[in-house]
């Protein structure tokens, strides 16, 4: 099966490093433009777009704070400016900030809410709002941990819980315009991000692998083409789906 996505133009959230990084790269190797969306991290994003220039590809760095309505709409408004129309959306920025229930703050509520939620919600507005239109594809990037719930993630597996359901109304409010709406949910991941956080060779990690079927990690080269596939013609009758990607672990 050949899947193309020549002539497509691509918005990746949160694409300077790590799952986002890897979707832009493979959608800009299937042919989209790709534009690669970050919020402080303007090197990882240099080095990703420049990843998919020198392999022959096109795509920008642009910064945006997705959870802002301002920055949303100049993001869009550079996406178009440089490629044209967007016609997918790959909402992939988040945070996951880990804690006991007792010690969650306001700050950190709304936070998780504006990034994790409000954020999927500003982009599919911009999207949508396009003078001209036509089919579309919008893929969410989730958690498998919305169906195991992993202790000390309530703010992280709740907003991307309502992800998961902004993404099963989206896809019955816009599939009359021929927008299609899919969720992928990673499972537990070797990321720049949980390396960082010294989840990556802890005992939790290997208590997480003991419970998936796979045996291993997810990696972000697990899940690009996945988001590749959603976004194509490929999957053109696949929409309001909630893809565990996740090694059988749910």
């Amino acid at each position: 099966m050949d899947i193309t996505l020549e002539g497509r133009t691509a918005v990746v959230t949160g694409a300077a490093k790590g799952i986002g990084a890897r979707i832009a790269v493979d959608l800009a190797a299937a042919g989209a433009a790709v534009v690669v969306n970050y919020r402080t991290d303007s090197a990882g994003a240099d080095r990703v777009a420049k990843e998919i220039t020198e392999a022959g590809g096109r795509a920008i760095p642009v910064r945006a704070d997705v959870g802002r309505g301002e920055d949303v709409t100049a993001l869009f408004t550079a996406a178009r400016d440089a490629f044209g129309t967007v016609d997918v959306l790959v909402n992939n920025a988040g945070i996951s900030v880990f804690a006991p229930i007792e010690a969650i703050t306001e700050e950190e509520y709304r936070r998780h809410v504006d990034t994790n939620l409000w954020s999927t919600l500003l982009t599919t507005q911009a999207l949508i709002g396009q003078p001209g239109l036509g089919a579309a594809s919008i893929i969410n990037v989730s958690t498998a941990g919305t169906t195991f719930h992993p202790p000390y993630a309530a703010l992280y597996v709740a907003t991307k819980a309502a992800v998961n359901a902004a993404t099963l109304v989206a896809a019955t409010e816009l599939g009359p315009r021929g927008i299609r709406v899919n969720a992928l949910l990673p499972g537990y991941s070797d990321t720049e991000g949980t390396r960082a956080m010294g989840f990556v060779g802890s005992p939790m990690a290997d208590q997480a692998v003991s419970g998936v079927p796979l045996g291993r990690l997810g990696t972000p080269d697990d899940y690009g083409p996945l988001a590749v596939f959603l976004s194509s013609d490929a999957a053109r009758f696949i929409t309001g789906a909630v893809v565990h990607v996740s090694g059988g672990r749910r």
